[in-house]
């Protein structure tokens, strides 16, 4: 993607990456695994602060404008759309079925939204929203994440380039940065988060 924002789309950018990585590993899984848990939780909180937080606070600003009302219509129904689907693996999976063309459509579903998103709905917001309105949204979205905060940010980051991680971690404060490379980032590393759980052996403790 090439466009060119006023506000930081760092962390925006950065979370659409990720699931579209995952995506790749949720292509392979033998079964439900810890990673397509994450997975569904992090989508999930990641809409549900576009759709409480986001969204919202650009209709307010776009009244006026019936088009880009229309666009967030689209965003919206593209987050509840992923709902279904994202059942149909989980109970497919949950049965010892692979949900093969459920999973196919999922991937095709959330980059198509993606996409959308970058191309359509983030130069809107990017034209209409002033830094401290998109600050508020990522403190929302910070908030949804919570107590998952030392997993999100290694699982954010996974596979991420240098400049990529540097310009997230380097938002943390000093004391949080050295948290994450001692102790976040390597307990995150060592758990095989997609690895076929084993129901005799309890929980993957290490990660390939």
């Amino acid at each position: 993607m090439t466009t060119t924002f006023t506000l930081d789309m760092t962390m925006m950018l950065a979370v659409h990456d990720a699931f579209r990585r995952d995506l790749e590993r949720v292509a392979t899984m033998a079964a439900r695994t810890d990673g397509w848990e994450l997975f569904k939780k992090f989508l999930h909180a990641h809409h549900v602060a576009e759709d409480d937080a986001l969204w919202p606070v650009l209709r307010q600003e776009l009244a006026d404008r019936p088009e880009h009302v229309a666009l967030l219509d689209e965003m919206e129904a593209e987050h509840a759309a992923l709902g279904p689907v994202l059942e149909t693996i989980d109970n497919a999976l949950q049965r010892g079925a692979s949900a093969l063309p459920a999973r196919a459509e999922l991937a095709t579903l959330l980059e198509e939204h993606l996409t959308h998103e970058e191309e359509r709905a983030l130069p809107v917001v990017d034209a209409t929203l002033d830094s401290e309105q998109w600050m508020r949204f990522g403190e929302a979205a910070a908030t949804r994440i919570g107590p998952d905060m030392p997993v999100f940010l290694p699982w954010l980051l996974d596979g991420a380039d240098a400049k990529r991680t540097d310009a997230i971690i380097g938002q943390l404060p000093s004391s949080a940065q050295r948290t994450y490379r001692n102790e976040w980032q390597p307990a995150y590393a060592a758990k095989k988060w997609w690895a076929t759980p084993n129901p005799q052996s309890g929980p993957q403790q290490t990660r390939t």
